[in-house]
C-alpha cells in the first residue's frame, strides 16, 4: 500500500454459518477517480464466494451496489448513509456486531 494511503477502518467478522462481513475504508489522494479522497467497501457474503450477498464499494472509482452477481451504479450519499444501508441489509442477528 502506498504511503499516501491511510487505513481508516478495516474490520472483518467471520461467522459460524460460513458468511463473512467486512468494512474497509481507506483515505486516498483526491483524484478524478476518487474525488472525495475515500475508497471503501462494505461487504457481506459467503466466505470464498465469487459474488457477495451485498456490497457497496467504489473500488473502480464508480459507486456501486453489488447484489449477488448483479451490479448497480449508485449515487454517493456519504459513507454514513451507505454504512447504515449495508448494516440494515445484514441478517438481524449479525447487526449487533456492527
Amino acid at each position: 500500500m502506498s504511503e499516501d494511503v491511510t487505513v481508516v477502518r478495516d474490520e472483518v467478522e467471520a461467522y459460524a454459518d460460513g458468511t463473512v462481513a467486512r468494512v474497509r475504508i481507506l483515505a486516498v489522494p483526491e483524484s478524478e477517480k476518487f474525488p472525495d479522497g475515500i475508497k471503501y467497501a462494505f461487504h457481506y457474503g459467503d466466505a470464498g464466494a465469487d459474488d457477495p450477498i451485498i456490497r457497496f464499494d467504489n473500488h473502480h472509482g464508480v459507486h456501486e451496489l453489488h447484489l449477488g452477481s448483479r451490479v448497480f451504479e449508485t449515487d454517493y450519499p456519504g459513507l454514513q448513509t451507505l454504512y447504515r444501508a449495508w448494516r440494515a441489509a445484514l441478517p438481524f442477528d449479525k447487526r449487533t456486531d456492527w
